[in-house]
């Protein structure tokens, strides 16, 4: 799924942020139980997702996709301390792990952790965003960008993950879910309403700032 050889990959860890503790377990037990753990955000990505919540420093943060916590953790690092940060996943089977592992973080008690379909959880949200973090079923993101758009307050980020499709977004012939992917950066590079860019940062993190 990295854009970059082995090699470059090891070198940008060894120049990033160390993994906490927490961090690296979730990673090692995502990798032995559960199925496509390559979903897991990572090391390296992950302290891109610390570094832009520092940046901003968030009372809200809205994560579409949770998988099993690791990026939930690393955006909930730059939370203000009255901050709260919701997420929103469909995965009963992974509810278990996902609640132990933010039991044991220190932001267990600003993390809203809600199961169900997120086109209909997010309607139930009564909050404005500083940060949305898209990484979830990828047919659905320009549905998710539209639905949480008025939500976010001028000057905050939507950053959408896996937009670069491991290369295949280069591809002529594109099979389904590529054609998603590059009709969902067609529609944001179209959106005179925000400022865009993409990271090449492991399959790709389009950070796109309202206006």
């Amino acid at each position: 799924m990295s854009l970059i050889n082995d090699d470059l990959q090891d070198l940008l860890i060894a120049y990033c942020e160390a993994e906490s503790e927490l961090l690296q377990q979730i990673d090692r037990e995502t990798n032995l139980k559960v199925l496509m753990p390559r979903m897991l955000s990572g090391h390296y990505q992950g302290r891109v997702l610390s570094m832009l919540s520092k940046m901003i420093s968030p009372k809200r943060i809205l994560e579409i996709g949770t998988f099993t916590g690791y990026a939930t953790l690393c955006l909930a690092e730059g939370l203000t301390k009255d901050g709260l940060l919701y997420t929103l996943d469909i995965n009963e089977e992974l509810e278990d792990m996902v609640r132990r592992n933010f039991a044991k973080s220190a932001y267990n008690d600003q993390i809203n952790y809600i199961l169900g379909d997120a086109t209909t959880t997010i309607a139930s949200l009564g909050e404005i965003f500083d940060i949305v973090f898209i990484d979830a079923d990828k047919k659905n993101n320009g549905t998710y960008y539209d639905l949480i758009f008025d939500r976010v307050r001028p000057g905050g980020i939507i950053i959408v993950d896996n937009v670069l499709w491991s290369g295949k977004v280069l591809q002529e012939k594109q099979d389904k879910d590529t054609r998603n992917i590059t009709s969902f950066n067609d529609k944001i590079a179209e959106d005179e309403r925000v400022e865009k860019l993409i990271l090449p940062v492991r399959d790709g993190l389009f950070v796109i700032r309202k206006n």
